[in-house]
């Protein structure tokens, strides 16, 4: 699934409107690939998805 970050808060972990991969859904939040090149659990009201 392919998902575009919309959280309303500037961090290093994301670029606004950016294309991001799921790694995996756990118990409802991806698990996702940030800019800092670690993965991490994100709850799915930040991101939009694009591509199931």
């Amino acid at each position: 699934m392919k998902v575009k970050y919309v959280g309303k808060i500037d961090t290093l972990a994301f670029e606004k409107n950016k294309i991001y991969e799921v790694i995996s859904v756990e118990k409802g939040w991806y698990r996702i690939y940030t800019e800092l090149d670690e993965d991490y659990l994100f709850p799915p009201y930040l991101f939009e998805t694009v591509e199931e």
